[in-house]
């Protein structure tokens, strides 16, 4: 793969870097104290119903900072008994020195799911399992896929999908959430498990595969990636995909995103180049077109000019705004910036450079708009499936 495989091997732990680097000095307390608590026979669960801490599970109220007037504060709360599970698969944050992280919760996954999961818990019963990962250093050793270590992570993560389908799930529909590493393992996991089984698909209501390159033949909604799942393309629409990757401009040709058969692509099996391109939905116009984002940050992670802000999360209302673009062989959701910031209000950046785009902030880019989302095909699913 060229550069751009080597570049892959840096990686992510940038929960980890800006959670550790921040503090609290702009935010809230720092986050909760890192546990193991384990579920069935060899799987711990990073959040599950029932598990302290559980940063899935986390304070949400937010602080509204507008481009001008004053601040507001919205306080959503977890949903007390909800009838749908998220199923959250977390990107790439561990920076333990072996091939394959350890199973041991530590303050790099509980910020990303604090982070990146959370939100979700408003709709959902969120269950997101420890997985052996591949490390910051094996994507370092060996860029792009190494067979062993991308299959010693996959079987990690099945085995905390078959723990929780089968000791947890009671019969609820499910909505699927990944990001980066965490979208290549649960591409695998839907290829497997879901994809070519009626009954498992009846029970999705939506994955949401962020920066995991999913494909679709060129011009086509479904096919490729998976051949029953289809992309999401209306308001509502549910056993559907959304799937992007944030870039403000067309990905360089060296981009581990957004191009089909590089980068990401690898982690989860995905070479083919030809007839393809890579699926992007707009999170904030599933029926196509421009919206606007409703970002949510950890107020923590953000650089936030006084008067302090007190709550565990931030967003920055007509800041943003989406739509999928395709050009020069790439596809990729195109925000830019609307809103005045005059200053007050930071925005995101090319943190990693050029070819990672807007990555990691995939997800809390579109926070706001995926919680509603993901609402909407909850009541279309209750609708279509009583």
């Amino acid at each position: 793969m060229g550069k751009s495989t080597v570049t892959l091997s840096v990686v992510v732990p940038v929960f980890a870097l800006l959670l550790g680097a921040c503090g609290s000095s702009s935010g809230p307390a720092s986050l909760p104290t890192p546990s193991v608590p384990a579920g069935g026979t060899g799987v711990v669960w990073l959040c599950r119903p029932g598990v302290a801490p559980d940063p899935c599970t986390g304070n949400l109220a937010t602080t509204v900072i507008p481009a001008t007037g004053p601040r507001t504060v919205q306080r959503p709360s977890p949903a007390t008994s909800p009838k749908f599970d998220c199923f959250y698969v977390y990107p790439t944050v561990s920076t333990q020195s072996t091939q394959n992280a350890n199973l041991e919760v530590q303050a790099a996954e509980i910020g990303a799911a604090a982070s990146q999961a959370a939100p979700f818990s408003s709709v959902c019963r969120v269950y997101a399992p420890m997985y052996r990962q591949r490390t910051v250093a094996s994507l370092a050793n060996v860029p792009g896929s190494d067979p062993t270590a991308d299959s010693v992570a996959y079987s990690s993560l099945l085995a905390g999908w078959t723990d929780y389908f089968t000791k947890y799930n009671d019969g609820r529909p499910v909505i699927f959430i990944g990001h980066s590493q965490g979208a290549a393992m649960l591409i695998r996991l839907l290829s497997g498990q879901i994809d070519d089984s009626p009954a498992l698909r009846s029970r999705m209501v939506s994955a949401i595969i962020v920066g995991g390159n999913v494909t679709v033949p060129t011009g086509s909604d479904v096919g490729s990636t998976f051949q029953h799942l289809p992309l999401c393309m209306s308001s509502g629409e549910d056993g559907c995909v959304i799937a992007y990757s944030t870039f403000p401009g067309q990905p360089p040709s060296t981009s581990l995103f957004g191009r089909p058969g590089t980068g990401v692509s690898f982690q989860s099996g995905q070479t083919a180049t030809a007839g393809v391109q890579v699926a992007c939905v707009n999170p904030a116009a599933l029926g196509g077109g421009s919206g606007t984002l409703t970002p949510l940050f950890l107020s923590l992670t953000q650089v936030i000019p006084a008067p302090p802000v007190t709550t565990s999360r931030v967003t920055y209302p007509d800041l943003y705004s989406a739509n999928c673009q395709s050009s020069g062989g790439a596809t990729w959701l195109q925000v830019d910036t609307i809103g005045s910031t005059g200053g007050t209000r930071p925005t995101v950046k090319e943190t990693l450079g050029p070819d990672w785009g807007y990555h990691f902030d995939d997800i809390n880019l579109a926070a706001g708009n995926l919680v509603q989302d993901v609402q909407g095909q909850e009541a279309t699913y209750e609708h279509t499936h009583q």
